[in-house]
């Protein structure tokens, strides 16, 4: 067997996106559930020094290249290319209550397949044998998009089986992480056929990948024991920020509030590759969504129950063309957005490039292979943060390499 996978994994770089998966011969690489519940490639054959070499350069885990230019918008420091900022949400009710931040995403996904600019949509949707457990299907439909709205805050590899794709002539929007569009836009730099077949890519603003012991956890929280009893289960959605919801086969129907489901549990079991990771925000996408939180006289996003709204980030005008399209054909509403609300909106993400480089400097001070990323302006956000700050998660992440290792 070839080390490659294994020394990813050894790392604890993976992203669980399945692109290895999707790349090495058929049958060389299965997605597999580990013991800590993520996704995670566990290689049966082996892999050539070519297939091995094209790994290297498309994994997110491993790199995270952005090219000289690849987008079109104004260039920010902390938000990447800015074509078009809007506070938006979908027009029609349904769509707007079941997503989880106004339907925005859901809204865009429907016009692209109902103006037949797309022949359908690869997205992440609840397991239909399974609710708490995740799947990549292809919608081809309405209904099948809006019965995928919500977010699913647990492991997906939605880039798995996409080589059978590539070999299509079907024209299909992707929707995947941001991890997951910058794996798809680098291995398209070395393979025409991936902006051939995906010429919209769609990703949202990320916080991080809970592993499936997050969503058990979030069970029992709810008074679920087994995996087995639950009939219907949503991590938010119908409603905003809405509720992390369970419906037991028994009848039995529990909920909890976003800040207790996702700040108070999911949070606790984010795999450590996130904790490094310098694109939250979806830079690579043509268009980025996040949660457009309201704010609060303090300026702090408050998560009452509201009429859902997201930010729509358009990063080519290409795209911000298409989102106003939208919203002419009425699927979307919107209204203009401010970038210097941004940090007040979205805090966690405007701080995050420049925590980086000290996280990795950890890495590297403790003997582990650390990724490469190669522009997103790493350095310059970390130098607009204290040094506090920086000593600080330094700190926090070389005891988080220690201690494992003290506990063997």
């Amino acid at each position: 067997m070839t080390a490659l996978i294994e020394r990813i994994k050894s790392a604890d770089l993976c992203a669980g996106c399945g692109l290895c998966a999707a790349l090495a011969p058929e049958g060389a690489i299965s997605m597999e559930e580990d013991r800590k519940g993520f996704l995670r490639p566990t290689q049966l054959a082996k892999l050539s020094r070519g297939a091995e070499q094209v790994i290297e350069r498309v994994c997110p885990g491993l790199r995270i290249e952005e090219p000289a230019k690849e987008t079109d918008g104004e260039e920010h420091h902390v938000w990447g290319s800015i074509a078009a900022l809007q506070y938006t949400w979908a027009r029609d009710p349904a769509t707007r209550h079941i997503g989880s931040s106004g339907g925005a995403l859901s809204a865009t996904l429907i016009y692209l397949l109902e103006s037949r600019q797309v022949d359908g949509v690869v997205t992440t949707a609840a397991r239909s044998d399974m609710p708490i457990r995740n799947a990549t299907i292809i919608a081809d439909h309405t209904v099948e998009i809006q019965k995928a709205a919500g977010s699913r805050y647990a492991p997906s590899a939605p880039l798995a089986e996409i080589a059978d794709l590539l070999d299509g002539r079907r024209a299909l929007a992707f929707v995947g992480k941001p991890c997951d569009v910058a794996a798809l836009r680098q291995l398209a730099r070395i393979d025409p056929r991936v902006d051939r077949t995906f010429p919209w890519m769609i990703s949202f603003f990320c916080a991080g990948l809970p592993s499936y012991e997050g969503t058990d956890a979030l069970l029992s929280a709810m008074g679920i024991a087994k995996p087995s009893e639950v009939a219907a289960f949503r991590f938010r959605g119908d409603g905003w920020p809405g509720k992390a919801t369970v419906r037991a086969k028994d009848g039995r129907v529990a909920s909890l509030d976003y800040d207790t489901s996702w700040g108070g549990i999911l949070t606790r079991f984010i795999q450590f590759r996130c904790k490094i990771c310098p694109d939250g925000i979806g830079q690579f996408a043509d268009i980025a969504f996040a949660d457009g939180w309201h704010l609060n006289a303090a300026r702090r996003p408050t998560f009452e129950e509201a009429d859902g709204r997201s930010l729509a980030l358009a990063r080519t005008h290409r795209a911000a063309v298409m989102l106003q399209q939208a919203v002419d054909a009425g699927y979307l509403a919107s209204t203009l957005a401010d970038v210097t609300d941004l940090p007040f909106i979205q805090p966690h993400q405007a701080g995050r490039k420049g925590l980086v480089p000290a996280r990795l400097l950890a890495m590297r001070l403790t003997g582990r292979r650390s990724p490469s990323f190669i522009g997103l302006n790493l350095r310059q956000n970390a130098r607009q943060l204290s040094f506090e700050t920086k000593l600080r998660n330094f700190l926090g992440t070389l005891r988080r390499l220690i201690a494992p290792r003290r506990r063997r």
